[in-house]
């Protein structure tokens, strides 16, 4: 399942893969840095808020599954929550995030962090709908492959996206 949101998403994944090998990030967590555990299908340990700076690093404790976290900022003027954005139909939910997340993090199973659009630091202030858009299933290493030479989502075999089997989150910034 394609959406408007995981095109764009794929667009940073397509222009950080240029530089796959060298987007490795490490840390723990401090005031200003923020581990955040992808499951499969969840987020364990993402915060409810985090001070304008901080910087989200992504686990992966998947065996099998490549996670990522998307962070697309909420227009102030929304209100319903993020699980009831996800709900509605791709160019509605396109309206509301017209433009690039704020930042994309991958992680493969047993692999580095690869920061494929920012390096996972939230400046602006407000809520975050903070998705993962990998199809279920999809082979890490194909998905990762695929995105090099790919313009948009990487075209590979998988289920539908992550976040429709409750792999999202909403946080807000300070």
């Amino acid at each position: 399942m394609r959406t408007p949101v995981s095109r764009r998403v794929g667009v940073g994944i397509a222009v950080a893969a240029l530089g796959l090998l060298a987007a490795a990030c490490g840390g723990g967590d401090d005031d200003t840095t923020r581990t955040v555990k992808a499951t499969d299908y969840a987020f364990k340990d993402l915060p409810k808020s985090v001070k304008a700076g901080t910087v989200l690093s992504l686990e992966n404790t998947s065996a099998t599954e490549l996670h990522e976290l998307v962070a697309f900022k909420v227009p102030d003027t929304e209100k319903r929550p993020v699980s009831e954005l996800l709900q509605l139909p791709e160019a509605e939910l396109d309206a509301i995030f017209p433009g690039a997340p704020a930042t994309v993090l991958l992680r493969p199973p047993g692999g580095e962090q690869i920061n494929a659009v920012g390096d996972g630091t939230l400046t602006e202030k407000g809520r975050y709908a903070v998705i993962c858009t990998i199809p279920t299933g999809a082979d890490p290493a194909a998905y990762l492959a695929a995105s090099q030479t790919s313009d948009g989502p990487p075209d590979v075999a998988g289920g539908p996206p992550h976040f429709t089997k409750g792999m999202f989150g909403e946080l807000t910034v300070k």
